[in-house]
């Protein structure tokens, strides 16, 4: 517990200090390939649940190979449901990255189901996160104080209250989407079009007179395209991920069988 505690900890002082940090990002429910992703020495791991059929369950079992692996972990809900964000807190997330936060009132409403009181209205009880009993005091103590939550910017909407977001000091950082922003500009898809651009732009510079962390996904990444993401203002990159990684492979070998195909 007191090791989980520490790198909670630290990993909350980074993203409000605004470090360059590198995060996985599993979007399967097999530990094993969150075990595998942990040995790379991310400076944390997100849980896909949105866009993927992992069950609280199966993110039970993640977050504890994260953490087994002294690397945070950071699941992203189905939604701002209390139905999901309470059962994720209470099996042992170190925070969470929630999607489409677009108005102050819902930045609002998610630390009142984030946070204990007086910060907020999260309910006191006892499981994984507690240490089933055993940790319940030292962690109802400093929740409040080392637990990360980044909201995800999605749309030209949030692009629009960037300001009123931030100015919530319990937010610690950022993720930028371009794909949703695409969509909600009507350019889906066109994740480098100058309006999309210049949307991200926005809240990169927001973040930084917020001082808040700022981050975005990289699909194929590569050296250029770190590169290019932190020259842009971003403190943090997310690395592919388990999914985006076997699509690029399988991919690559599509292309591989069609070139010997050819050669018959």
């Amino acid at each position: 517990m007191e090791n989980v505690t520490r790198t909670r900890s630290e990993l909350r002082r980074r993203l409000r200090s605004r470090e360059r940090l590198f995060a996985g990002w599993v979007s399967f429910a097999q530990a094993s390939i969150t075990e595998i992703l942990a040995q790379a020495g991310f400076d944390f791991i997100a849980i896909d649940m949105e866009h993927s059929t992992i069950t609280v369950e199966q993110a039970q079992r993640i977050i504890a190979a994260c953490q087994a692996s002294g690397t945070p972990c950071l699941p992203r809900p189905v939604s701002h449901s209390n139905d999901w964000i309470k059962p994720l807190l209470e099996n042992g997330a170190d925070g969470m990255i929630i999607p489409m936060v677009n108005t102050a009132a819902q930045v609002t409403d998610l630390v009142s189901l984030f946070k204990y009181p007086p910060v907020g209205n999260r309910s006191f009880g006892m499981s994984r996160a507690q240490s089933y009993g055993f940790g319940f005091d030292n962690y109802v103590r400093d929740w409040n104080d080392i637990s990360s939550l980044v909201i995800q910017v999605e749309s030209i909407e949030a692009v629009n209250n960037i300001d009123e977001l931030l100015e919530n000091d319990i937010v610690d950082g950022v993720m930028v989407g371009p794909y949703d922003i695409s969509g909600s500009l009507g350019v889906p898809g066109q994740v480098t079009h100058p309006n999309v651009l210049r949307a991200s732009r926005e809240v990169i510079e927001a973040c930084e007179r917020h001082g808040k962390s700022c981050g975005t996904q990289i699909v194929d990444p590569r050296r250029d395209s770190v590169r290019q993401l932190f020259d842009l203002g971003h403190t943090y990159a997310i690395l592919s991920s388990d999914l985006f990684v076997l699509w690029k492979w399988a991919e690559s070998m599509e292309s591989l069988m069609e070139e010997f195909k050819k050669d018959e």
